[in-house]
């Protein structure tokens, strides 16, 4: 198995044109952005992604530009998960055929899912599509509705999926998340998922994180991880706290849209969400900007907002 992820992987956005169609073009740039904050690596077409919004085809292309544009500095992670396993196959089999680093997936949930046996065997079926890529499995109950028992579908799947690597663990229960961290001796690459416990996620043993918010406050979570490993569990509070500052202000709004609305504001182009995620209006993007800006926030991240257009 490859060396461990670590530090801090950004959901990545992404980006669209004025007509909703997706912008390739603007996928370099933002990778580029990313690196210079200190991204320790990429997560392509997840939930904040928009991958369930997405074509088949459309996650194709945005896969291979995140993976171009990397150029092996940081792994990249492709999500494949689809309702359809059939397309979450082909998604693995593309992402392997392209030099992704890893896999994930997020189980069907349409239908419902009852037991950890049947979580595993939907696994099984993606990952022997990439069967030399690590995989990581998926798990944010508050989308998918499957809130199984994690230690039981890591247990099973660990005994039936040679390339099964650990979980995206998006959840907030963290006496779950320290289990699945100590399971077999710590055998589980558990990514912290939830961008307001990264600093109590590093303190049950957590290496690497995928965060949305990773994506306009790299510098401030860095901050966090160095406060944290330096000893200094004051500064690290005072850093996650500006974090959750941060999300409560992006909360009072549509969530992925006025992430995405920021990105802009710092010169970083990703255009709108795709329905049925809203758009902000023109009253709600200069509100955001007010509120974050009364926090401070581009103090904590050190870049000042582009000109407000006129």
């Amino acid at each position: 198995m490859p060396q461990r992820l670590q530090g801090l992987i950004p959901a990545t956005y992404t980006p669209l044109s004025p007509d909703g169609t997706v912008d390739l073009d603007a996928v370099k740039p933002l990778t580029e952005w990313l690196l210079a904050a200190g991204a320790d690596g990429f997560y392509v077409c997840g939930s904040t992604g928009e991958g369930v919004s997405l074509s088949s085809s459309e996650r194709k292309r945005v896969a291979a530009e995140f993976v171009a544009s990397a150029t092996g500095r940081v792994p990249v992670i492709v999500h494949v998960g689809h309702d359809s396993l059939v397309e979450a196959a082909d998604l693995a089999t593309h992402a392997a055929s392209i030099g992704a680093d890893a896999i994930s997936a997020m189980p069907p949930c349409y239908f419902p899912i009852r037991d950890a046996d049947t979580v595993v065997e939907c696994c099984q079926v993606i990952t022997a599509a990439a069967p030399h890529l690590p995989f990581y499995y998926y798990h944010i109950p508050v989308m998918t509705g499957v809130g199984i028992d994690l230690t039981e579908v890591l247990r099973k799947a660990g005994d039936r999926i040679p390339s099964f690597a650990g979980a995206k663990y998006t959840a907030h229960t963290l006496h779950e998340y320290q289990e699945c961290l100590a399971l077999d001796g710590g055998r589980f690459e558990m990514l912290s998922g939830y961008d307001e416990l990264l600093l109590p996620a590093l303190a049950l043993g957590a290496r690497a994180a995928v965060g949305s918010t990773f994506n306009i406050a790299t510098p401030l979570y860095r901050r966090v991880i160095d406060a944290f490993d330096a000893g200094d569990l004051e500064a690290a509070r005072r850093e996650q706290l500006r974090a959750i500052a941060m999300i409560r202000v992006l909360m009072r709004f549509p969530f992925h849209p006025a992430v995405k609305a920021v990105l802009g504001m710092l010169g970083v182009s990703c255009g709108e969400c795709r329905p049925p995620l809203p758009r902000l209006s023109t009253s709600q993007h200069d509100q955001l900007r007010a509120a974050l800006d009364a926090i401070g926030f581009f103090e904590w991240v050190g870049t000042r907002p582009a000109p407000a257009a006129a």
